[in-house]
């Protein structure tokens, strides 16, 4: 076992290597990058749509007008030479791999004061408060769901909770996010105001006692969570039932029935470990989960957490920001594959990958 996990670390260096390349080429080639919105500015434009519409090409015939707000070779030069983009790609990609640790130490375009892992680790810690929550409760709410509804297949708590579940997983996310803001935050007049409207915690929360600071934090988090949970619910659910009614179905249970045990501790001390396996490989997302945050719960609900500093890396065409996340992302994922074999072999100890 031990040496095939040492293969797998083997193997997801050349992986990280590859994804690393292909999307910092890609993002160096992109239109709209650092260097033309500085042109843009320069000519008097503004927005990030205006700029990112400037183009190489433009550029260069306006260096040859003169006059106000135009734009010289020499800037031009200058600011390829600040930004970088005077190397080769292949040298640029090698300082960002090795002086700037993967884009960890590379300065920010727009935090200009902070580098990039700065900012991802001022991130990190509001991503996990609404991720690990949000991961676990969908386990733990989804398996005892699945098993009740595999146990009772056909009736009326099956029909039933059919319903409200493929109801909440048609709901996109952001949809779901602003209905529940509008019925429990006071946006209307005459409808509950019981939650707060978004944010991590409220004013004054330094002055709070502990428990006030549970208690508000709690508040805070509440329609997030259940927002993080909507996406997966319906899949995993139905995922646990079926898988449970395949073990049901098999040799071993009937034979555990024939010797005069009764059918829910022939699920619960028998089929259910099996019946997790398909679900074992969905443990490994809970690195990419905690740590990647989600873009559009975190915008609906004005939470600064890795999504948020994602989409703000994207619209200001931030690269060492993004690229940063995406070495951190693409690592955590690689790592998360390996956590998923890993629950494989503890939910089930006949599967051995050295064989």
């Amino acid at each position: 076992m031990a040496r095939y996990f040492l293969k797998r670390i083997l193997l997801a260096v050349p992986t990280f290597f590859g994804i690393t390349a292909v999307c910092f080429a890609l993002a160096q080639a992109v239109p709209g990058g650092p260097v033309e919105q500085k042109l843009a500015a320069l000519r008097g434009l503004s927005g990030g749509g205006a700029a990112a519409t400037v183009s190489s090409a433009s550029a260069a015939g306006a260096a040859s007008h003169g006059g106000p707000g135009s734009v010289t070779a020499e800037m031009r030069r200058a600011l390829d030479e600040r930004f970088g983009f005077d190397k080769p790609l292949h040298i640029r990609y090698w300082n960002w791999l090795v002086r700037d640790r993967c884009g960890l130490l590379a300065k920010s375009y727009h935090y200009t004061d902070k580098t990039a892992g700065r900012l991802i680790a001022d991130r990190i810690p509001v991503s996990l408060w609404f991720g690990i929550p949000g991961f676990f409760l969908a386990y733990l709410v989804c398996i005892p769901l699945g098993v009740a509804k595999a146990l009772r297949r056909g009736t009326r708590f099956d029909f039933v909770s059919s319903v409200i579940v493929f109801v909440g997983y048609s709901i996109p996310a952001f949809a779901l996010g602003m209905g529940l803001k509008t019925l429990l935050c006071g946006t209307v007049d005459g409808l509950w105001d019981v939650l707060p409207l978004g944010g991590l915690e409220s004013d004054g929360f330094d002055a709070l006692s502990p428990a006030a600071k549970i208690a508000d934090r709690a508040r805070h988090m509440l329609l997030p969570v259940l927002c993080y949970m909507a996406g997966s619910f319906a899949m995993l659910t139905l995922l646990v039932k079926n898988s449970l009614l395949d073990q049901m179905s098999a040799d071993y249970v009937r034979t555990v029935l024939a010797k005069g045990a009764t059918l829910r501790r022939a699920v619960w001390r028998h089929a259910l470990r099996n019946a997790l396996v398909p679900v074992a490989t969905g443990f490994g997302g809970i690195l990419t989960l905690m740590f990647a945050g989600s873009v559009i719960v975190e915008s609906v609900f004005e939470i600064p957490g890795m999504g948020s500093l994602s989409l703000e890396a994207l619209e200001s065409r931030d690269y060492p920001v993004f690229l940063g996340l995406l070495s951190v992302t693409s690592a955590l994922g690689l790592l998360g594959q390996m956590l998923s074999d890993l629950c494989y072999v503890l939910v089930d100890p006949r599967i051995r990958f050295d064989r």
